[in-house]
């Protein structure tokens, strides 16, 4: 969850929804009361199912450890095969933007042509 949590596109993309959510909470008094009540629903209920997980956890230690191995062999190869994930969200909106521009531009010069 780490390493998917620290690519580039993830994190931006995370960072991208933060700043709206706290944007839409700070313009909107009236979602920011909704929204305060389920964050603190949401930190309560992870808090007791932490307490409650962890025995599970410590069990099954050693299946997750290869578990995560695997998991994380499987990120690197997919990291190569696909970019596009060590990419932050702007920089993929700005290339597929100039990609856009650069293909209405095409075809508008075959067109008067």
């Amino acid at each position: 969850v780490k390493e998917v949590a620290n690519l580039s596109l993830v994190s931006s993309a995370c960072d991208v929804v933060s700043a709206a959510y706290a944007s839409t909470k700070e313009s909107h008094p009236y979602l920011r009361s909704v929204c305060d009540a389920a964050e603190k629903g949401v930190r309560s209920v992870t808090e007791a199912t932490a307490s409650c997980v962890q025995p599970v956890l410590d069990t099954l230690e050693p299946h997750v450890s290869a578990a995560s191995e695997y998991a994380s062999k499987g990120l690197e190869k997919l990291g190569e095969k696909l970019p596009l994930l060590q990419k932050p969200v702007e920089q993929i909106v700005s290339d597929t933007m100039e990609l856009v521009s650069s293909r209405v531009a095409d075809v508008k010069d075959a067109v008067s042509s």
